[in-house]
């Protein structure tokens, strides 16, 4: 069996843009990762404005799961916190080619959830993610 994740996307649903319908995953371990904002080394929010704080946001997300073992291919479910949902969709081809350039064209089965704020004042944007290992 493949160690890959098969991503589900039927044809009754809409195409999906920037995430799967639904993603099987099997493997041995299930690493569940922690929200991540924008945050530096030093504890401090980085980035001016969604797309910047996006990009940090998804590093930390997958510097994370490098750290347990994982790669952006066994992402099986991330979930993204945003404090301005219509920002987020104003920004969403450009955060779609982030999303690329750092974690590849195969997503994960993902939700956009709007949120009042988040721990972090200054955060505009967090992910957090399950990802299944062999």
């Amino acid at each position: 069996m493949s160690r890959e994740p098969n991503r589900v996307n039927p044809p009754e649903l809409s195409p999906p843009t920037g995430f799967s319908h639904a993603v099987v995953a099997s493997g041995r371990r299930l690493v569940l990762l922690a929200g991540q904002t924008a945050l530096d080394t030093d504890g401090k929010i980085v980035g001016e404005g969604l797309p910047a704080q996006f990009t940090r946001a998804l590093t930390n997300l997958l510097t994370a799961l490098r750290h347990a073992g994982g790669a952006p291919a066994d992402l099986a479910r991330v979930t993204v916190y945003a404090t301005d949902v219509a920002d987020y969709r104003a920004h969403a081809r450009e955060l779609g080619a982030i999303w690329q350039r750092l974690a590849g064209r195969d997503y994960p089965a993902m939700a956009v959830i709007g949120v009042t704020r988040l721990w972090d004042e200054q955060a505009l944007v967090e992910l957090d993610g399950i990802a299944v290992l062999p």
